[in-house]
Parts: structure tokens; sequence; C-alpha cells
């Protein structure tokens, strides 16, 4: 069977990303784009961090940051995985010395393979329904069907939901699904209830 990996991102508190942890989350996504609902400083990070049981990834989400911005999250927060959703070079992306995946916004891009050719680097890529050089979180879905064969781990986001979650899974078979607003009682607070439900339907699509 295979088995799809989760990330719950946009966690705030620690109590959620504890919460996270105990239901089996393979990561947590910690975003630092100011612009953001979810937006957390390193301070909050690192206190949310500290709160996690040992094998939980920690992804650090910017968007278009500055070096010095990320390098001073990176001294502060023990982060395992970089996301990129921005206009970032890959050359930006390869200077850190960590693991990292680029966002595609799937909505109105229309070359996903090229684009993801220009990032030969990346550990995988996630494909999220805004369109490119926007921000996710939006809630919004995008059509799964015909989707690229990518050279790397695929990471599936955009508008997942317990609702639509095993079907998402069953259509593209992703390497990983990444849920935001899905599983939120509001912008940034997670609903364990909701968080137990996504699992449960990805584990559930697995087995089929």
């Amino acid at each position: 069977m295979k088995r799809t990996r989760v990330k719950v991102c946009g966690i705030t508190r620690p109590v959620d990303a504890v919460a996270a942890a105990e239901l089996g989350v393979d990561a947590i996504g910690l975003v630092f784009y100011p612009k953001s609902p979810r937006f957390v400083t390193a301070e909050q990070a690192a206190e949310i961090v500290s709160a996690l049981p040992p094998f939980v990834s920690t992804v650090a989400l910017f968007m278009d940051a500055q070096d010095a911005a990320i390098r001073e999250v990176l001294a502060q927060v023990p982060i395992d995985v970089l996301q990129f959703h921005g206009d970032e070079c890959p050359a930006d992306c390869n200077t850190y010395g960590r693991p990292y995946f680029k966002a595609i916004g799937m909505k109105g891009n229309t070359d996903i393979l090229s684009y993801a050719a220009t990032y030969p680097n990346a550990q995988g890529y996630l494909l999220d329904s805004h369109a490119p050089g926007e921000a996710g979180g939006t809630g919004q879905s995008f059509s799964w069907s015909e989707m690229p064969e990518l050279p790397r781990a695929m990471i599936l986001a955009g508008g997942l939901r317990p609702e639509n979650v095993a079907e998402a899974v069953r259509l593209v078979r992703p390497y990983a699904v990444d849920v935001s607003s899905g599983v939120e009682s509001s912008p940034g607070i997670k609903d364990s209830g909701l968080m137990q439900a996504f699992i449960s339907e990805v584990r559930k699509a697995d087995e089929e």
C-alpha cells in the first residue's frame, strides 16, 4: 500500500502542532509571509517546534523574502525543509543548505513541466490553486484531471478538506497532500476533529 504523506500548514499554536503530531501527520508548515493570516514570527515558530515530538518534519514557507529574513528564521528555528512560494530563482533556493520544494501556481499556468525543470534541485513540487506569483492558502481547489508527471515528488495542495481529499488522492496519487484552511475553525486555528477526519480520509484512499 502506498502511504500518502500529510502536511498541515499554517500552524500558529504549539497546541495545534502537538495535536497534528499525535494524529500522525508527517510535517507541519510554518508561514513566514507577513501578509498571511497564518504568519508567525521566528520566536513563535521556535516555541511551536520545541513542543513537537520526534519524527515530525518542520517546513518553513517563504514568499519573496529577503535573504536576511530567511537567515534570521533559520538561526532561531530548527527547520528541516524550505518551501518557496514566490518568484525565487533556483540559485536563491539553493543558498541555504537545506532541502526545499517549490510551489507552482496552477491557475493560468500552462507549462508546469518546463517551470519545474528550472528547479532541478527541488526535493519536490507543491501544486497549489493560486496563480503564479501569488500566495497560497486561498481554500480554493483546481482541476485534478490530467496532472503532469513531475520529475520529483508531487505535493498536492489547494482547497483540500476532509470532504474531497480522498477523491484527490485517488485521482492524482500524489506523494503528499498539504492542507491549511480545510482543517481550521478560523484562520490559523486548527480543529483537531477536522485534522483527524482529513487524515482518516487520506488513509481510506490509500487502502483502495
